[in-house]
């Protein structure tokens, strides 16, 4: 498993921005979708093109398409955060959706609905913006293999060691993309010093 960190100005300062606990969700909304776009150009700097030709208004000329079509699963609530700086930059992608709720117990996931498009030859782009325990995450990319995708990337805003160790031994064979690896998780199993609940604070709830 590859694990890439943002290591960007615009990423910090707006990573800063979502943690600050100030930050309404309004704005909170604003800074992800802005994230998001980075993580997301990211996550697709190796995927694959084909040349074509092109008609410019000056001459004809040599121009590139993606190679293979994208899909995003967003994993709920949180992904929804991350979905449309996707659809920003690549509007034609397919969507799923992959509804898991936190047992705060066990901290195990809990699958409520899921639902996902044809998957084969596709780059998937696994939203998951907190990367905590990585039982979520782990859960919607074996459900994404089991659909036929080979070719996976997980998206996340923050991730926890934990998480990362988990995703490495279930899943070594996919690429993690984050805007940053935090410190910790503590006993309630949030990331620190992470950014709180991504959901409540998108959503203001």
């Amino acid at each position: 498993m590859s694990v890439t960190e943002l290591d960007h100005p615009l990423a910090k300062d707006l990573l800063t921005s979502l943690r600050d606990r100030d930050t309404e969700s309004p704005r909170f909304r604003e800074y992800a979708h802005r994230l998001g776009l980075l993580l997301v150009a990211e996550a697709l700097t190796d995927i694959e093109v084909e040349e074509t030709k092109v008609q410019t208004p000056l001459e004809g000329g040599t121009g590139y398409r993606l190679g293979k079509p994208v899909v995003a699963v967003a994993v709920l609530r949180a992904g929804l955060g991350l979905l449309d700086s996707l659809l920003t930059l690549v509007p034609d992608a397919a969507i799923g959706f992959a509804g898991l709720q936190r047992d705060e117990e066990t901290a195990e996931p809990i699958e409520y609905y899921s639902k996902f498009p044809e998957m084969g030859g596709a780059r998937v782009l696994v939203l998951e913006p907190m990367l905590a325990t990585g039982g979520s995450l782990s859960w919607a990319i074996t459900m994404t293999k089991q659909r036929g995708a080979t070719d996976i990337t997980a998206v996340t805003v923050v991730s926890a060691p934990q998480g990362l160790e988990v995703i490495e031994r279930d899943h070594p064979d996919i690429r993690v993309v984050t805007g940053s690896v935090d410190d910790d998780l503590d006993h309630n199993f949030y990331i620190r010093p992470g950014l709180g609940d991504m959901g409540d604070r998108l959503f203001g709830t």
